[in-house]
Parts: C-alpha cells; sequence; structure tokens
C-alpha cells in the first residue's frame, strides 16, 4: 500500500510511510507538497540528498539508521549537521564531513525501484534533479 507519490527527475515512484516514526511522519506531513532539489550525496555513498540547513522539522530521533537500505528515505533532524532528507539507490553509510550519522527512516519506496540507479547515477553525472513528494 503507498501513501504518496515522490517524483525525482524523470521517474516517478510510489512509498509508503513508516508506522515506526509517527512524529518525524507528521512532521513531514505537515510540509507536503514538499517541493525540493536533489544532490548526489558526497559522504555516504550511492544516495541522493536534500540539504534543508536549520529547517526545524521538530522532531528527535525515532525509527533512526545510518544504514538505510535502497528505496528507503530517512530525515536528519539536525544537530552536528545540517537537516537533511536522504535516499539510498544502493549502499549506504549515512555521515557528514563531521563523521557518522542516523537518521529517522520515515519512507519506504514500494514502486519505481528499477529506476533508482538511474536517479542516483542521473544526479551524480547531470547535477542536481528537482524532487517533489505529494499525497497519492
Amino acid at each position: 500500500m503507498s501513501d504518496i507519490r515522490v517524483i525525482a527527475g524523470p521517474y516517478t515512484f510510489e512509498a509508503r510511510f513508516e508506522a515506526d516514526a509517527p512524529k518525524t511522519v507528521a512532521a513531514f506531513k505537515a510540509h507536503m507538497p514538499f517541493v525540493s532539489k536533489v544532490v548526489h550525496v558526497r559522504w555516504s555513498g550511492e544516495g541522493v540528498w536534500i540539504p534543508l540547513g536549520e529547517l526545524d522539522f521538530g522532531v528527535g530521533y525515532e525509527n533512526h539508521t545510518s544504514y538505510p537500505a535502497p528505496g528507503q528515505i530517512i530525515l536528519y533532524p539536525g544537530g552536528i549537521s545540517e537537516t537533511e532528507i536522504l535516499l539510498a539507490y544502493g549502499g549506504v553509510h549515512f555521515a557528514s564531513k563531521m563523521g557518522q550519522l542516523a537518521g529517522n527512516h520515515f519512507l519506504t519506496l514500494t514502486s519505481g525501484l528499477e529506476n533508482l540507479t538511474a536517479l542516483g547515477k542521473m544526479t551524480l553525472w547531470e547535477g542536481a534533479q528537482p524532487i517533489r513528494f505529494e499525497a497519492l
């Protein structure tokens, strides 16, 4: 079952919210539709991220991980590094120039997974891609 549509670059995915991160889900829903750009990660491996600077979602850690699987989306609520959202398309060890981080796994892609690697490579080689999270 899917809750939202994620449009990233030319690709469309569907995703479900994670019940184990209720505060993060509620905070993110309050910002929907969420529109930004993804850039390729610098330190974390095979992922794309949305740098959010000082944006405060008002959440702490819940259902957090440093190793999101392909198709998992995490929210780092800020602290030692800036607030960000990361989408893993391959192997990820979530980190910043300050070292290892952990983010709240709040969303998982449920369709379009065959396009994840293409999105990641496109973002790496062609630059920032638009991304939009919207209700189904």
